[in-house]
């Protein structure tokens, strides 16, 4: 089979291309993920649909098909699913892991999954899992042993979609992000029944929130984060989009303090996530992006307010459930 019933729809000029349906998009995948699609299809396809602008239909019908390559997760799905895709050229630590183990802390096991490109060693999420408590995991059936253990694991992509890594890394080759970044970031391996993502670019927001609510994402929320990631700035008012009961959802949340610092003004030293953690580190403004991030996943959850504060301040006796 070919791909150029598909790059012609894209492609056919002015007045005659439009795109594709998400019927058409889930048969595209399908065949690129097959490996049967030609290397110059593949990238005439998705630059095709970087220069036109995905819509929430391809994306949900990308998503659909890489879907259905996947193992089965083995086990309960986790309360949470975590992408981390973010290039981060732009953000300093990522606080935001500390969010995560503390929304796990709190009662909702999480999965992160990422891989992450371009990113300074020292700011690299990787990097700093380790000094944030959170455990890597090699396979899905170690991640869902993590999560039963720990409450939380990070799986990164290619150890468990390596051939939706190969075409993340196209934009080593093209010089332009894909469809396929934002695919990652509503991938969703677990089915979990709530998800959150960050983007950098704002109009993301919306496409990403339709493609969710097109796939029939119970939960889900989505934000301008730090560096493109799920971090929430705490003295900005911030616009949220996603999903409620299936159904499209949005709404604002103001700001929570009045310090007004970059996220990556200071040198990033991965360390400062585990003294954050032991109270080693007295920061203000770190512990209102950990606070403030964690709340609104654990919202997303459909959990109470003031849970991630309850469990912040218990961190060091408590369990993850």
């Amino acid at each position: 089979m070919s791909l150029s019933p598909y790059v012609r729809i894209l492609g056919r000029g002015p007045g005659r291309s439009r795109s594709l349906t998400q019927q058409e998009a889930a048969e595209a995948m399908a065949l690129i993920l097959s490996g049967e699609a030609a290397p110059e299809a593949v990238g005439a396809l998705l630059m095709l649909m970087r220069y036109r602008g995905e819509t929430p239909g391809e994306v949900a019908g990308f998503v659909e098909a890489a879907r259905a390559t996947l193992p089965a997760w083995p086990g309960p799905a986790p309360a949470l699913d975590w992408p981390s895709y973010a290039a981060g050229r732009t953000r300093g630590l990522p606080w935001f892991l500390l969010s995560a183990r503390l929304a796990a802390l709190a009662g909702a096991p999480v999965l992160l999954h990422g891989w992450n490109s371009h990113q300074q060693a020292a700011a690299s999420v990787r990097a700093a899992l380790s000094a944030a408590g959170i455990p890597e995991a090699r396979s899905m059936q170690e991640a869902a042993d993590l999560i039963a253990a720990q409450g939380i694991a990070y799986l990164p992509l290619e150890a468990f979609a390596p051939r939706l890594l190969d075409l993340l890394r196209l934009r080593e080759i093209l010089g332009l992000r894909s469809a396929v970044n934002t695919v990652l970031r509503v991938l969703n391996p677990a089915l979990a029944p709530a998800a959150v993502q960050g983007v950098f670019h704002p109009p993301y927001r919306e496409l990403q929130a339709d493609a969710c609510d097109l796939l029939g994402q119970p939960a889900m929320t989505v934000l301008k984060g730090g560096g493109g990631e799920f971090e929430r700035h705490p003295s900005k008012d911030i616009a949220l989009f996603g999903t409620r009961n299936g159904t499209r959802w949005e709404a604002s949340a103001p700001a929570l303090e009045a310090d007004h610092r970059r996220l990556a003004d200071a040198q990033p030293d991965p360390a400062d996530l585990a003294r954050l953690w032991s109270g080693e580190l007295t920061d203000p403004f770190a512990t209102a992006i950990v606070l403030g991030t964690a709340e609104l996943a654990l919202e997303t959850c459909g959990r109470a307010p003031g849970l991630a504060a309850e469990a912040w301040s218990t961190r060091h006796t408590a369990h993850a459930a």
